[in-house]
């Protein structure tokens, strides 16, 4: 408890039943709300203690939300395969919780019971399975690390086990039958992937916990140590080349981004949904990371550039406060072509590189704000980043380089068109051959200029700017 009360707030959807709350032996009387349980205590609960209930509840869970939230179908064989994936409607939707992003338990136990003929793979360590005698084996896992509550997954089906090993950790795979021999040749990318990870950001976070790789019937989730994939086995993004460049192709779309939550989302955690781009613009930004290790610096801003096409710049990426409600899909591709944009302002890889290990060694296992980062980054970099980020995480438009020439005097004048009144930002300007970093602020410069208008170029593929010209 946090501080002393009666009463604890719980949350869990209205379509399913809350039969009994104990407290040790003693019944505890609840209200219900909509998808909210009220649970009220005979005594007052002292804060900074630790108290146990047990919830029992019983229903069909619903399937809603993009991947199902809870799903029961079949294999190709008849056999039943079960999952959960939630993080939309959020985890209320099949057990009960305090469904928010503030906070994470520090350590969890998980039992599912299923047919014999059948497996559980959730999160985290699998520390024994029971035969129960009655048809039915207990499978229990350990996850000894913070986990969010969406992240907690159920997956049962036929499934069949193969692995991979790295120098001090083993990759687990499970997948249907019929897939086996697809899977090991598609999920042999696994361990060059952790192995890049590894290389931009230290050990795996969840190296106690293991790392699973397994098959579901929707296209994947980050589930926390459980990262589940349904990409038919194929590189690219459902047999798409995601960014159009022909560079997604080289690699298969979900085994990378979804991995990728293991150190940006499970590890590194937003505290609201409105933050949701820690997750997903870093994830995403972790994709090129991995193109530049695997195929080279060429390719990964080939790979980077290609999500221009998917960016709309309608609405930004950090929504209001309060209401959880989930940022515009621009947290992904936006989200990366910021940071693309911030490796550049830095101007110094071997400085970038410790930046960002960094950042993700200070806030490992924490929930952070978009401030939190922003503190880090200026601090970090002695620079005012603060209009930087609020100008491309919190204003729809991108910023527009206004350059107009003066071609009798043979100058340029150059200013910064933002939202934020303080934004400024360098660029690289020019040619491509002889970049000249130029510091525009909201305010008219001017500088010689030894190129005319057609020649004058800004470096789009390094900054994403708008330029307009006159």
């Amino acid at each position: 408890m946090v501080k002393d009360d009666t009463r604890i707030q719980l949350d869990l959807v209205s379509t399913l039943n809350v039969d009994k709350i104990l407290l040790g032996s003693t019944a505890l009387k609840y209200e219900r709300e909509l998808n909210t349980v009220f649970v009220d205590f005979p005594e007052t609960l002292k804060a900074g203690r630790i108290y146990s209930i047990d919830f029992y509840y019983s229903g069909n869970p619903q399937e809603t939300g993009r991947f199902g939230g809870f799903t029961f179908k079949k294999d190709s064989s008849g056999h039943s395969w079960i999952n959960s994936s939630c993080e939309g409607p959020g985890a209320l939707v099949w057990w009960p919780n305090k469904d928010q992003w503030r906070d994470e338990v520090e350590r969890m136990e998980i039992s599912v019971a299923v047919p014999n003929d059948l497996i559980d793979v959730s999160n985290g360590k699998l520390v024994g399975k029971t035969d129960l005698g009655d048809g039915y084996t207990r499978w229990d896992w350990l996850v000894q690390y913070p986990i969010n509550n969406y992240d907690v997954s159920v997956n049962i089906g036929n499934y069949v086990h193969f692995s991979d090993l790295m120098p001090n950790q083993v990759l687990d795979f499970f997948v249907l039958p019929e897939n086996l021999d697809r899977a090991k040749l598609q999920f042999s990318q696994a361990k060059p992937m952790i192995e890049a990870f590894e290389k931009y950001f230290g050990e795996y976070p969840f190296k106690k916990d293991g790392y699973k790789l397994i098959e579901v019937p929707y296209s994947g989730m980050e589930h926390q140590t459980a990262v589940t994939y349904g990409n038919r086995f194929e590189n690219g993004y459902l047999q798409r080349d995601w960014t159009g460049v022909g560079v997604s192709t080289k690699f298969d779309f979900i085994i990378v981004h979804e991995s990728a939550h293991e150190w940006f989302g499970n590890a590194v955690s937003a505290a609201d949904v409105s933050d949701m781009w820690i997750h997903e613009g870093w994830a995403t930004y972790l994709e090129s990371l991995y193109v530049e290790d695997m195929f080279g610096y060429e390719d990964a801003l080939k790979y980077t550039n290609g999500y221009k096409t998917k960016v709309q710049n309608r609405t930004p990426i950090i929504t209001p406060r309060g209401l959880h409600r989930e940022p515009p899909q621009d947290m992904y591709f936006k989200g990366t072509l910021f940071l693309n944009t911030l490796r550049n302002v830095v101007n110094d890889d071997k400085r970038w590189f410790k930046l960002i290990r960094d950042v993700y060694d200070h806030f490992k296992y924490q929930n952070i704000m978009t401030e939190d980062m922003v503190q880090f980054f200026n601090q970090k970099t002695g620079m005012n980043l603060t209009p930087v980020f609020d100008q491309y995480l919190r204003h729809a438009a991108i910023p527009t380089l206004e350059l107009t020439f003066d071609e009798s005097n043979r100058t340029v004048s150059y200013r910064w068109k933002a939202d934020e009144k303080n934004f400024a930002m360098p660029v690289r300007v020019g040619s491509k051959s002889q970049w000249q970093i130029i510091q525009p602020t909201t305010e008219w410069k001017t500088m010689p200029a030894t190129l005319n208008k057609d020649q004058f170029d800004v470096a789009t593929d390094l900054y994403y700017v708008n330029v307009t010209k006159q």
